[in-house]
């Protein structure tokens, strides 16, 4: 799981355009609130798909998904990532 925090985190440095640096933000913290819109949310949908060479399902492309590190290690779990 370690590592794909990781791998989310980078996706989440190079293309959420937080506020705040993502390494000071807790798993479960709120990336909207850290300054994610949701132009960026989609570019981070995007980058996670070609790092972990997956496609989230149309029911998943909600805000609730992309909200959190944690909500997204669950997510791409669901399609079928491993931790």
């Amino acid at each position: 799981m370690d590592e794909m925090n990781d791998q989310i985190r980078r996706v989440i440095r190079e293309h959420g355009h937080l506020s705040v640096d993502i390494d000071s933000l807790a798993d479960d913290a709120d990336l909207y609130q850290a300054g994610m819109a949701s132009h960026a949310s989609v570019n981070v949908m995007i980058a996670l798909e070609d790092a972990f060479d997956v496609e989230f399902l149309d029911s998943m492309l909600k805000r609730s998904v992309f909200e959190s590190v944690d909500s997204i290690a669950q997510a791409l779990t669901e399609v079928g990532v491993e931790a």
